[in-house]
């Protein structure tokens, strides 16, 4: 999750795709090429249905790479190692390094909460998750939301035409209220707040029952970090900003906190999913695969794409050993905007929250391009 992103860019800067040998990619060597397959073959047929029926806006799967996809999957169960993986992936692309003149690539992280609920409101379930609405329309697909999110992603279809949707200020204040909409009820604001950032959620009934749920639209205002708005407004500290420290800030004065998540007007609206074994969905309801799913700018960068990632400050898993690894691009979201800006899905509950909410770090992206395409 972004803590510290802006909400918005400035100009969309240019860049190039320089072909380099494998191994320029620190660490390709030592990568677990067979997770890395495993999470490619996901994106096949989203990414071939995609392509079908782009709009143009952003950037879609080409021709080679949907046939990329397509060839791992059905030779999925004769590539069982490592090595076989490596080979499928050095004999189909071409690395390519990322130049621009854009900021420099920065990688965040963000997981999946683990949380108490209640399938109705009661004393300690108080705050409702909301279905998504019958009246709300997409004005973008959903995996140019990412790269399109300076402007309105969403509407409320009227008989008129459309108009802005209700802001998370005016849904909290009973905007939605005796329609039915309501999905489930958590017990704390806060939390109910980040899994809208993160898009999705596990929730644990008091009877036993555990059922996970996945972004189902949004209201369709632009995405303001909150993290950002209380940096730039000198009520925190960059060098003290953690998923942690925020959540703590805002649950040590509820008023001061909800002002605060107020100021982010977008709002997210969900949906029960039955894949309890396969993780929550991306872009193009891709299941995410932990510490191999990527989030990016689709304005740059292809759903499916295979990226390398370099960042070697980031060490999450405390070995020692820097962050260096062959991810699939199968996610977007509002902050995540730049040729070498990425979100790195680490998976679900506490211990995945703790990676995400300290990871904000350095980082280059080589692109993997199928031997038959041409660099952009």
């Amino acid at each position: 999750m972004p803590l510290g992103a802006p909400s918005s860019e400035l100009a969309k800067p240019e860049l190039t795709f320089e072909p380099v040998p494998f191994s320029d990619l620190p660490g390709w060597a030592e990568n677990d090429h067979l997770a890395s397959f495993r999470a490619f073959i996901r994106s096949a047929r989203a990414i071939e249905l995609a392509a079908s029926s782009a709009s143009g806006k952003t950037r879609v799967a080409s021709n080679a790479l949907v046939a990329a996809a397509q060839s791992a999957a059905e030779r999925a169960a004769a590539i069982s190692t490592a090595n076989a993986a490596r080979e499928f992936f050095e004999a189909t692309f071409t690395p390519h390094r990322v130049v621009h003149q854009g900021a420099e690539g920065l990688l965040t992280g963000y997981y999946e909460p683990v949380l108490a609920g209640s399938r109705t409101s009661t004393a300690e379930f108080r705050f409702p998750v909301y279905r998504r609405p019958p009246d709300l329309v997409n004005l973008v697909g959903e995996a140019e939301r990412g790269a399109l999110a300076d402007g309105l992603t969403h509407a409320r279809k009227t008989a008129l035409g459309t108009e802005p949707y209700a802001t998370r200020a005016e849904i909290e204040g009973g905007a939605l209220e005796g329609q039915g909409l309501e999905l489930l009820w958590l017990a704390d604001p806060v939390d109910t707040f980040f899994m809208h950032i993160q898009g999705s959620g596990r929730i644990r009934f008091p009877d036993g029952e555990t059922i996970r749920i996945t972004y189902d639209g949004k209201n369709g205002h632009p995405y303001t970090s909150i993290g950002r708005y209380l940096i730039d407004a000198g009520l925190f500290a960059a060098n003290d900003m953690t998923l942690d420290a925020l959540k703590i800030w805002l649950a040590a004065d509820p008023e001061r906190g909800r002002r605060v998540m107020q100021e982010n007007r977008s709002f997210i609206f969900f949906r029960e999913i039955e894949n309890e074994d396969d993780g929550p969905l991306g872009a193009l309801e891709i299941p995410l695969s932990s510490g191999r799913s990527l989030a990016v700018d689709t304005a740059y960068h292809a759903i499916g794409t295979p990226i390398y990632v370099s960042a070697p400050t980031l060490e999450p898993w405390a070995t020692g050993e820097s962050f260096a690894r062959l991810m699939i691009a199968q996610d977007v979201g509002s902050a995540i905007r730049g040729p070498e800006r990425g979100d790195i899905y680490f998976g679900s509950g506490d211990e995945a929250g703790q990676l995400a909410g300290t990871t904000k770090h350095a980082g280059r992206f080589f692109v993997l391009l199928p031997r038959e395409q041409s660099a952009p």
